[in-house]
C-alpha cells in the first residue's frame, strides 16, 4: 500500500477545525500518523471550475505535483477538496490540449506532474484499504444503542463512484456498524445541504437544511454522521443557527450541527479508540 500525505484544505484549518482534530487522532491510533502536505494551496473549491477551469486545474495540479515529488498519494477529508482534486487529476491526465498546456505551465515553475498520484477520501481508506475487520479489532468501547444516520451530501460519491454506490451509498453505514452503533435508513443521505447558498441565497439554504432535519426527526435518530464540511461550517454560525431554529422549529435534531459526527471520527477517537 502506497503511503499517503494529508491534504487539509482551507476548511479543516478554519470553520471545520473540529473535523481535523478528530480525524488525525484516529489515524494515529490506527498506526498511520498522517503528515500534512507541505506548502499546500487552496484547491479552489468546486465553484472555481465554473469560473476559470484552467486556473482551477492548475492550482490543484500544483498540489498533486507536491505529493508526487515525495511519492505519496493524497488523503483529502473535505468532500469539496476531494471532488475538485479528483476532477483535476482526471483532467490533467486526459491528454486534452488544454491539460497539456497546464502541465507545461506547471513544469516551468518547477511543479511538473506526471499523473502518478491517487486522491482518496478517509472513508474509502478506512473501509476499503485499512478494512472494517481491523476497525472492529481496535474498538475498545462499542457505541451500542446509538442510532446514527449517514449523510454524504452531493460530492462524495458523485460523479465519481470509485468506492460506493452513487444513489444509495453504504460505506459509512458499514463503518458505523463496525464500531457498534446502529445505522438507520436515511433517504436524504445524498441530498444537497445547500453548500455555499448559506452566504448567497439563505432562504434556499435554510429550506434545504429543513428537508434533511425533518427526515432526521421523522426517523427518530440521535446523530447525523456527515461528510459535507459546508454543512458543519454553516451550523457553527450563530445567525444561521438561529435562522434554522426559527424556520425548522421542532425538526431540529439534537447535536445536528456542533456535535455532528464527521464520518464517526469523534466517537472513534473519544469512545472507541482512546
Amino acid at each position: 500500500m502506497k503511503e499517503y500525505i494529508y491534504y487539509p484544505g482551507c476548511s479543516l484549518k478554519a470553520g471545520s477545525k473540529h473535523y481535523e482534530e478528530s480525524l488525525l487522532p484516529v489515524f494515529k491510533e490506527l498506526g498511520m500518523e498522517l503528515e500534512e502536505l507541505e506548502d499546500w494551496n487552496c484547491c479552489g473549491a468546486t465553484a472555481y471550475f465554473s469560473v476559470e477551469d484552467t486556473m482551477a486545474a492548475a492550482i490543484c495540479g500544483r498540489n498533486l505535483s507536491l505529493a508526487e515529488k515525495i511519492a505519496k498519494n493524497i488523503i483529502a477529508p473535505c468532500a469539496g477538496c476531494y471532488l475538485t482534486m479528483k476532477k483535476s487529476n482526471q483532467f490533467l491526465t486526459s491528454g486534452h490540449e488544454k491539460a497539456e498546456k497546464i502541465l507545461e505551465g506547471l513544469k516551468k515553475v518547477n511543479c511538473e506532474y506526471k499523473g502518478t498520484v491517487k486522491v482518496i477520501h478517509p472513508l474509502e481508506f478506512l473501509t476499503k484499504e485499512f478494512g472494517l475487520d481491523k476497525i472492529k479489532e481496535n474498538v475498545k468501547r462499542k457505541l451500542t444503542g446509538l442510532k446514527v444516520a449517514s449523510y454524504y451530501g452531493c460530492q462524495l460519491v458523485r460523479p465519481y463512484t470509485d468506492f460506493d454506490d452513487a444513489d444509495y451509498p453504504v460505506a459509512m453505514d458499514n463503518l458505523i456498524r463496525a464500531i457498534g452503533a446502529e445505522p438507520v435508513d436515511y433517504s436524504a443521505k445524498t441530498r444537497c445541504c445547500g453548500g455555499s447558498l448559506a452566504g448567497t441565497l439563505e432562504d434556499i439554504g435554510v429550506n434545504l437544511n429543513y428537508v434533511l432535519l425533518k427526515e432526521a426527526k421523522r426517523r427518530n435518530f440521535r446523530k447525523i454522521s456527515k461528510m459535507r464540511v459546508t454543512l458543519a461550517i454553516r451550523g457553527t454560525k450563530p445567525s444561521y443557527k438561529r435562522r434554522c431554529s426559527r424556520e425548522v422549529a421542532n425538526y431540529l435534531v439534537p447535536y445536528a450541527f456542533k456535535s455532528v459526527l464527521p464520518q464517526c471520527i469523534p466517537h472513534l477517537s473519544q469512545l472507541s479508540l482512546s
